[in-house]
């Protein structure tokens, strides 16, 4: 039979913001979606006419000309791109430099092109840009056009590949499972990608702050993962893989290469760094390029990653949120909400008849518990095996208070214990 604590979501008003975990300050509000920072094109106080310049050739402009020394002539890429062009001055050193970039901010403003938007976000918000391409078979849908299901697919690989540098950033580990989604999935708030107009490529614009160790991370790892997947076709070894671990190489990275890849003739990712910051050392430009022959490697070495990823000891304090046992008496199970000890939301743990009354006593009176076992890697690092010295901690009133508050508003995550859960989760 199942206990549901009065924790139970069920319990939360619809709509209700208010949810955090215990100890967490409040989040700042996050902007408008129809008011973004980088709505508005920037002063030309702020603009560098050097930085204008290289974004500009790097988004398909092309230089027509112009007074060498003082301004270059620039015209967007595409057909018509003759009847429009920018003038821009290469330096400040003349009198009427800011009046050109004032005109030609204007000029990028008014554009409905998305060569002239992505050079305005890039200006607005300095940032690394990452570019996918998909090389995808064609199909009915014609130039310019691709099915719903192809820009899905791109979304999905490039958000995957993005999620999974920031994993790398919080750890080197060559499976990460439930570990850190939440930080890594905060550090992608920043993120502005554009729109994929052909549903075969994509670019994401990743702020330099606070964002350029993702970029460095996700530069490192890819070409770390290229060179184990040619050193496995070269020599039918895996073990450049467990190198590539230090670079940032997971199984959640290869697996986002394998949807980037299905299903096409090939793919390109590319990271290219913000002219205003600089390039970082050790990290040449270029793209780095998989194939359909690749996939075989990656999911073998997916596959390898998981294995390999070793238990890890815990001591982890939680709020029993879920008590469940087949029978009146006996061990049952008990679902923790997190509060410290490791980087996952919730665990699940076996508890024998005394530790199974023991952890509920604690939830009767307002109390979190702490445990010690070996959190496994089979389920994402969700399930604590060897569970002993289960014991409530001792809280004052207010913040036992809070502790009640804060169950009574838990969103309570997927049930593991009732309805259907993925196959890994069953343990």
């Amino acid at each position: 039979m199942t206990h549901r604590p009065h924790g139970d979501p069920a319990h939360r008003p619809p709509g209700d913001p208010t949810h955090r975990p215990l100890g967490e300050p409040p989040r700042p509000a996050r902007p408008h979606p129809v008011d973004p920072p980088w709505g508005h094109a920037p002063r030309p106080a702020d603009v560098d006419p050097a930085v204008l310049g290289a974004l500009l050739r790097r988004h398909g402009w092309q230089r027509r000309g112009g007074a060498a020394g003082r301004y270059g002539r620039w015209s967007p890429p595409g057909p018509g791109g003759d009847r429009t062009s920018l003038l821009v001055p290469e330096s400040r050193a003349f009198p009427d430099s800011d009046d050109l970039l004032g005109d030609a901010l204007d000029a990028l403003a008014r554009s409905r092109t998305a060569a002239a938007r992505d050079v305005l976000v890039a200006l607005t918000v300095p940032s690394d840009e990452i570019h996918w391409w998909r090389d995808v078979p064609g199909g009915p849908a014609g130039a310019g056009a691709a099915p719903w299901t192809v820009q899905e697919r791109l979304r999905s690989a490039a958000r995957q590949t993005l999620l999974a540098a920031a994993l790398a950033t919080r750890a080197r580990a060559g499976y990460h499972g439930a570990r850190h989604r939440r930080s890594a999935g905060a550090a992608l708030e920043h993120v502005l990608v554009g729109s994929a107009t052909d549903g075969c490529d994509l670019t994401a614009f990743v702020p330099v702050a606070p964002g350029r160790p993702l970029a460095v991370r996700l530069h490192q790892s890819l070409y770390a993962v290229r060179e184990a997947v040619d050193y496995r076709r070269a020599t039918g070894s895996l073990d450049a893989f467990d190198g590539a671990v230090r670079a940032g190489a997971s199984r959640e990275l290869t697996e986002a290469l394998v949807a980037l890849v299905r299903g096409t003739e090939g793919a390109r990712i590319a990271v290219e760094w913000a002219p205003a910051a600089g390039v970082p050392a050790d990290c040449a430009a270029g793209a780095v390029e998989f194939s359909p022959g690749d996939l075989p490697v990656l999911r073998e070495a997916g596959a390898r990653y998981l294995r390999a990823e070793p238990s890890v000891p815990a001591r982890i304090t939680g709020a029993v949120v879920r008590m469940r046992r087949p029978q009146p008496h006996g061990e049952g199970t008990v679902r923790l909400r997190v509060i410290s000890g490791a980087e996952v939301p919730y665990i699940r743990v076996a508890l024998d008849e005394e530790d199974y009354r023991t952890a509920g006593h604690a939830h009767l009176v307002g109390l979190p518990v702490r445990v010690l076992g070996r959190l496994e890697s089979r389920g994402g690092f969700r399930r604590l095996t060897g569970a002993c010295e289960v014991a409530p901690v001792p809280v004052d009133d207010e913040e036992r208070d809070r502790l009640m508050k804060w169950l009574r508003e838990d969103p309570g995550g997927p049930d593991f214990f009732g309805g259907t859960y993925p196959p890994e989760d069953c343990g």
